[in-house]
């Protein structure tokens, strides 16, 4: 019998720990989104000979304000401007809206629109991630966990998503992974989130054929409180008329 109340009580202490790192990554996010402004740097890693090779990101954000993305893929680059629901994006030398760019079915146009209306921001990212983990634990400066099957699912599928932040990536559309496993990390300096980190892989359906699937993405914050953001007028013109 005193065994079985050890058992519980260190079952239910370790419970207890978890959910207080959790909140501490949050906390730690959240601190992170009450800034007046920050950039960061989101980089996709995917093994060699993968089809989907996205390049890095680069984020600007300011509080109540504008974000400003520059998003690379191979040799080409899309710069991109959202505030609140609108948005609008340079795509072949032209700054169109998002509510325009959304017309062009099975077009490029349309895969930016989708992809822009979910982008999150990396404080928002990064809270949403933490909640999609079990076990979160300290180590230094950094909490890591796995995640759960279906918060790894989740990071595995196509974020054409809500609003937030870096963190791209290919995905299935709405295909449901299977064998979706991942883990996540955070990295927490003077109480704000400073850097996240998740690892996902599993077998997607692409037109029918199963694919294997693993991808990295590390985002990285800096210039917390100095950054600026300049928003060319072709952008604002675009996006007050959608």
């Amino acid at each position: 019998m005193g065994k079985n109340i050890l058992i519980s009580a260190l079952i239910f202490t370790v419970g207890v720990l978890a959910a207080a790192e959790s909140e501490d990554v949050k906390a730690a996010a959240k601190k992170l989104g009450e800034q007046k402004s920050y950039s960061w740097k989101t980089t996709v890693v995917v093994p060699e000979g993968s089809q989907f090779r996205p390049g890095p990101t680069e984020g600007k954000t300011e509080k109540d304000g504008y974000t400003s993305l520059s998003m690379s893929f191979g040799d080409n680059t899309t710069e991109a401007v959202i505030k609140g629901d609108k948005g609008a994006a340079k795509m072949e030398g032209e700054w169109r809206s998002l509510a325009d760019m959304a017309q062009d079915s099975g077009q490029p146009g349309a895969f930016m629109a989708r992809r822009l209306q979910n982008y999150r921001t990396p404080a928002v990212e990064a809270e949403e991630i933490s909640g999609k983990t079990k076990d979160l634990k300290k180590d230094g400066d950094a909490y890591s966990a796995d995640l759960t099957e279906e918060g790894a699912k989740d990071l595995l599928r196509f974020r054409g998503g809500r609003r937030g932040g870096g963190g791209g990536g290919g995905g299935g559309g709405g295909a449901e992974p299977k064998n979706a496993k991942g883990s996540a990390k955070f990295w927490v300096k003077d109480g704000r989130l400073a850097k996240h980190e998740y690892k996902v892989s599993g077998t997607i359906n692409f037109g029918g054929e199963d694919r294997d699937v693993e991808r990295t993405t590390t985002v990285e914050i800096k210039d917390v409180g100095t950054t600026k953001i300049e928003v060319p007028e072709d952008a604002k013109k675009k996006m007050a008329g959608s």
